[in-house]
């Protein structure tokens, strides 16, 4: 019985070395690179996503990097059926499909496929915008947990976007989202996986790269990026684009809607919120083969279980 090509999916928080391992593995191997990043799809959004520059890009292709407009968005859904098609015409090189990234969501997608959910409705979107406005978001949160405590477990109390579209699908459908997720097909897609994940044994040292990432980016013009940003497109918090980390707190600073010099600090603890929400991810939900990202010898445990793998497909 034939078997299906091999695909490798490398995933790992914010600030874990994904890039630069997945560089290093496409220096050895007969891969091409394939982006798993909800931010990265943003064309003119540089700096704030940490996106390889372009001579790294040039020597280092990456698909599914600056497909869209910051005024456009993009859905895990759209990621499944572009990623299946670029990892179809990688296999008929005879080339292996790397998938490298940290948006969860779309690993996930790509491996389970996705759940039929209602879609928006603007009407009920605005009473849970009211109920929020009244009483806060940790208060929304509460009610989701009544009706949906799976889903609200998962969540953090001031997770809007998400605890919005979870209340949502309940008061539209009268089911919870946890259920309707779970009584989704499983279509898996043609390919042997591979799924690595790099974690960090501590993570007082993740910490520390955060920060020191989003001090770079501060210093390679992060502001005035966002500035531009502003001034080519109609651009509004609610855009996707402008909820990915860094971006919002650098807006609300521009803004005076929070003091500038909160910027960094807010901007710094939303990335490590969202690294614990990549790790969350991983341990519970797709659980990869776990490698040690602060491990010098790390690359090299990755390479050797790679050649494995590749051995046997």
């Amino acid at each position: 019985m034939k078997r299906h090509p091999p695909a490798i999916l490398l995933m790992g928080p914010t600030a874990s070395g994904k890039t630069a391992a997945a560089m290093w593995l496409a220096e050895r191997f007969p891969v091409e690179l394939v982006s798993v990043d909800s931010a990265l799809v943003f064309r003119d959004m540089d700096i704030g996503t940490a996106k390889p520059d372009a001579v790294t890009l040039q020597a280092f292709p990456h698909h599914l990097i600056n497909l869209i407009s910051p005024e456009e968005a993009y859905s895990a859904a759209r990621f499944r059926n572009d990623a299946l098609a670029v990892m179809g015409e990688i296999a008929a090189r005879e080339k292996v499909p790397l998938l490298v990234g940290g948006t969860m969501l779309y690993f996930k997608a790509l491996l389970d496929g996705l759940a039929e959910l209602p879609q928006a409705d603007p009407a009920i979107r605005a009473e849970i915008d009211a109920l929020a406005a009244a009483h806060g978001w940790p208060a929304v949160h509460a009610e989701l947990a009544r009706v949906d405590p799976a889903t609200a477990a998962r969540l953090h109390a001031t997770d809007a976007q998400r605890i919005q579209r979870a209340l949502e699908i309940f008061r539209v459908s009268g089911q919870p989202m946890s259920e309707l997720l779970a009584a989704g097909h499983r279509v898996a897609p043609p390919f042997d996986f591979l799924s690595l994940g790099l974690l960090p044994s501590e993570r007082g040292t993740l910490h520390q790269r955060i920060a020191a990432r989003f001090d770079a980016m501060l210093a390679a013009g992060f502001e005035d990026e966002v500035s531009a940003l502003r001034s080519k497109y109609t651009l509004s918090l609610d855009l996707p684009s402008m909820r990915c980390v860094g971006y919002r707190q650098v807006w609300e600073a521009q803004d005076g809607i929070i003091p500038r010099e909160e910027m960094r600090d807010r901007g710094i603890y939303a990335t490590r919120q969202l690294a614990k929400r990549q790790i969350t991810w991983m341990a519970n939900t797709l659980k990869p083969e776990p490698y040690d990202c602060l491990d010098p010898a790390s690359n090299d445990r990755i390479g050797k279980r790679i050649a494995a793998f590749l051995a046997e497909n």
